[in-house]
């Protein structure tokens, strides 16, 4: 255990001294607080539209629930914001530890090739927590500012399917560094991996095929739109979980590799 926390405050630290995480908080904080702003803005233009237009006709307004269109919307994007973001959070997990040659000292150190993976992800999964945490101020504020208040559950349901899907793709992200020691390499191959995941649900043709549905069901967009609505459906943890422990199954495997046991 003692060897895991060392190797997870190693790369947090790895992090942190090289301006790559300053650079993804600062465009993720940045990004994510425009487009909340521009999504809230747009939202209650349409809604002080719609309460004049129904106020010509003499009817009363609709009730619209503005918190909950505003974070379905504000979770799109930041799904879309994880898929640009996330390779360079990954790039040189291990790609960089393969070109300074000290990966073969940590798969000949006392720690265990699953301890090293485990350690490695969860380094980069506090990582993206320490992006998430910060944008739930935008929940908050919600919260106190809407009348009634919403509720909260579906925010957090939101949040936990936004880290899901973050986890999946850094395990993948780490799986892809493993296969190279040119940090470059590692981030183009993710970002062009991620694209295809991506568009999988699209890809998929109308008809009700077994094909068609085992595409859409590959697709980790199709799977988090359950989330973003504050919808809480386990095949979807499922889903999400059984592609983590693929990834760094397929990390392991990599490692485990004769070509890097030479």
């Amino acid at each position: 255990m003692r060897n895991y926390v060392a190797i997870v405050r190693k790369e947090l630290n790895n992090l942190f001294v090289s301006p790559i995480a300053y650079v993804v908080l600062a465009v993720f904080f940045a990004i994510a607080g425009y487009f909340f702003y521009i999504i809230l803005t747009n939202i209650m233009q349409r809604v002080m539209e719609m309460s004049m237009s129904a106020q010509q006709f003499g009817q009363p307004p609709q009730p619209v629930d503005v918190p909950a269109a505003v974070m379905r919307n504000f979770f799109g994007v930041l799904s879309t914001i994880l898929l640009f973001l996330i390779p360079m959070i990954t790039m040189g997990i291990l790609a960089e530890e393969k070109r300074r040659g000290t990966i073969e000292l940590l798969l000949t150190s006392p720690i265990t090739n699953t301890q090293l993976i485990l350690a490695k992800f969860s380094a980069v999964v506090l990582f993206l927590a320490i992006m998430l945490v910060p944008t739930i101020l935008n929940s908050v504020l919600l919260y106190f500012f809407s009348d009634p208040a919403p509720r909260l559950v579906p925010f957090l349901i939101g949040y936990l399917g936004a880290f899901l899907l973050g986890g999946s793709l850094l395990a993948v992200g780490l799986f892809i560094s493993s296969l190279t020691e040119n940090q470059i390499v590692a981030a183009v191959v993710t970002f062009g991996v991620f694209i295809i995941l991506w568009v999988l649900d699209a890809m998929a043709e109308p008809a009700s095929t077994v094909g068609n549905e085992v595409i859409r069901y590959l697709s980790v967009l199709n799977h988090y739109e359950d989330f973003s609505k504050g919808i809480f459906d386990t095949q979807h943890l499922v889903f999400y979980l059984s592609f983590i422990f693929l990834g760094l199954f397929l990390t392991s495997v990599s490692l485990n590799s004769p070509k890097w046991r030479q």
